[in-house]
């Protein structure tokens, strides 16, 4: 088998053989890593991460890339909090506003990015520190739970509703009900992506924006749609997150950003795809679950696990690279 034979089997398979190698490794080391709520403990794990890097997918599919995606979803977990701890708003107020807000945050990037053309890097970038400093300012620093001390001395008069906390904890015939989200969203996005014109014109856009807009394609609504669900999808996350812990921590999604960035660029390389995919970064979600899981039963400091995701994203954009490389060549 030559170089290139072996180097193309390597993008193709690379990243499930390393799945299914580190799950192995961790089955047969770990007692309890094999268990049925271990594995939905990862998969619970990673849904609100996927969701995030879902986002991502979309933004990079349009030759963007969304870096503000962590700081919404942050607003998103403290905004959904503040709704039912501070104002006791309904239900259905606290699931749509924070969901609303990251689609206003998306439609804010794209005037950036489209209409006063700064580069996705630099607008997302900007704006993702100021989103983190609204956050910060609208909770003056403090995360929001039940009876929290508000600044005037009184307790907080409301409290997260049993229904809000059951999207983020609860099961459904057995399943944790945020992975049959989780598992929805990857299908209804691939086949939106995969198998409809709407999804075809983003492809077409990011890979070449003139000859998009040559052939019909209104470039700029395409791209502006894909920083709207982007920023929507991270709102959603926000939700999710807040159901998840019961409460409203401020820079919640700041960590999340990495993973999801780490899981986009995995899922390059899955199957062979080359490009941004939603099933891929739901396979690199994967892989970043079971790892940090693994780590954790093996009582590895939880620092050092930026070690092992920051090895995971070099690792992966060294594979994506070096096959673009050799494609172009």
């Amino acid at each position: 088998m030559n170089n290139n034979r072996l180097l193309d089997l390597t993008f193709k398979y690379g990243a499930i053989v390393v799945i299914i190698g580190v799950f192995v490794f961790f089955s047969l080391t770990e007692e309890h890593f094999l268990t049925y709520s271990n594995i939905t403990d990862i998969l619970r794990s990673i849904a609100i991460v996927t969701f995030i890097a879902i986002g991502v997918t979309i933004s990079q599919i349009v030759d963007g890339f969304d870096l503000s995606v962590g700081s919404t979803a942050s607003l998103a977990t403290v905004v959904a909090a503040a709704l039912m701890v501070w104002y006791e708003q309904p239900l259905y107020i606290v699931l749509i506003v924070p969901v609303v807000l990251g689609a206003c945050i998306g439609m804010l990037n794209s005037l950036l990015i489209v209409r006063i053309r700064i580069p996705d890097l630099l607008a997302t970038l900007a704006m993702m520190y100021i989103i983190a400093g609204v956050q910060k300012t609208f909770t003056k620093g403090y995360s929001i739970y039940n009876q929290m001390l508000m600044p005037n001395g009184d307790k907080a008069p409301g409290t997260f509703h049993d229904s809000f906390l059951w999207i983020g904890q609860g099961k459904l015939w057995g399943i944790p009900f945020p992975v049959i989200l989780l598992l929805v969203t990857v299908a209804v996005v691939h086949i939106l992506l995969r198998y409809t014109r709407w999804g075809r014109q983003m492809y077409i856009t990011g890979g070449n924006r003139e000859a998009a807009r040559l052939s019909g394609i209104k470039v700029n609504r395409v791209r502006l749609a894909a920083y709207v669900l982007s920023g929507s999808l991270a709102g959603f996350a926000g939700v999710l997150y807040a159901a998840r812990v019961g409460s409203g921590q401020i820079d919640a999604g700041a960590p999340l950003l990495m993973e999801s960035v780490a899981a986009v660029f995995v899922g390059y390389s899955v199957f062979g795809a080359g490009k941004p995919n939603v099933i891929g970064t739901f396979f690199g979600a994967v892989l970043i679950g079971i790892l940090l899981n693994g780590l954790t039963m093996m009582n590895l400091p939880y620092y050092s696990h930026d070690i092992v995701k920051g090895t995971i994203l070099v690792l992966a954009l060294s594979i994506t690279f070096i096959h673009l490389s050799r494609r172009k060549a």
